[in-house]
């Protein structure tokens, strides 16, 4: 397994990690196949307050009672549950987060969270205030590292500039290369780092019946979904290959893979242990279609 510093800090992420997301309902099972992931060698696990109302919180913190040294936890706040449970609302305020924070803790069995990430975004937040809440968590304790999980170019812009970020969290895949316009190029020069999500494009380039996608058509993903069967060969599955696609550049940290079966976890550590993409198969790759680009909130 290899292992990168996340930006200028000095939280070291396996280059494949475990996105909890994903996890049903059984903890017992939850639990073996979060350990056998660590087992591995992967060391970073993400999650969020949002999913399933905080109880995906709960347990990866019941999964490493006892063990938190050994990993990097990583959650997001910023989407507030309504009382009656019929959805959440978008609240990026400081005493939220504040308040949030302690509610994240409790549920995950811990003193302090390596990675807080703002799970959203808009130009109109109150983004100094924002940041305001992030940087006293710092100074608290309770966080060591904060980040933003978006995708608008607008909000990453601001964040970069007026922030101490140290991550960005955003979906790129061999069907959204949209973060190539800029915003990869962007994050590296500030030495921020990249947690990519959204690598098999819903599974679309890893076996996933073919549907028009980000602007592709139908047509479109089935070339895609061939280009990158064939760049496999015998030797490596499509998993494998779109994944490594995604970690050849050098502005991604981590390749953040939702993972909930014993047969998931398989794929994540052959990608993880896969010899990295060459570039002649990432030329390749990168011709087949051509890339799309950000429409919205630019």
């Amino acid at each position: 397994m290899k292992y990168n510093l996340l930006g200028k800090s000095d939280l070291k992420l396996s280059e494949v990690s475990f996105g909890c997301m994903s996890l049903g309902a059984d903890q017992t099972a939850n639990a073996k196949l979060l350990h056998s992931a660590l087992d591995e060698g992967i060391n970073f696990f993400d999650t969020a307050d949002l999913y399933d109302k905080g109880e995906n919180e709960v347990m990866v913190g019941k999964a490493f009672c006892g063990m938190r040294e050994q990993v990097v936890i990583s959650t997001k706040v910023g989407n507030q549950w309504r009382s009656d449970g019929s959805g959440w609302d978008w609240n990026p305020s400081k005493s939220y987060i504040l308040s949030a924070v302690d509610a994240s803790l409790k549920r995950l069995r811990t003193d302090y969270i390596d990675l807080y990430q703002l799970h959203g975004g808009t130009i109109d937040d109150p983004i100094e205030e924002t940041i305001e809440a992030f940087e006293l968590l710092k100074q608290q304790g309770k966080i060591r590292q904060y980040g933003i999980s978006s995708i608008r170019l607008n909000v990453i812009r601001e964040y970069v500039s007026r922030s101490a970020i140290t991550s960005v969290m955003l979906q790129y895949s061999l069907l959204d290369r949209r973060p190539e316009e800029e915003i990869l190029q962007l994050l590296q020069e500030h030495s921020i780092g990249v947690l990519a999500r959204g690598s098999l494009a819903q599974g679309l380039l890893a076996g996933k019946p073919a549907k028009p996608y980000l602007g592709y058509t139908a047509d479109e993903v089935i070339k895609a979904a061939e280009a990158v069967k064939a760049a496999g060969g015998e030797n490596h599955s499509s998993a494998v290959v779109a994944a490594q696609f995604v970690l050849h550049h050098p502005a991604i940290t981590t390749a953040v893979l939702g993972i909930r079966t014993s047969a998931q976890l398989t794929d994540a550590l052959d990608i993880a242990n896969s010899t990295s993409a060459t570039k002649e198969t990432t030329e390749y790759l990168k011709e087949i279609l051509a890339p799309n680009k950000y429409e919205q909130h630019r």
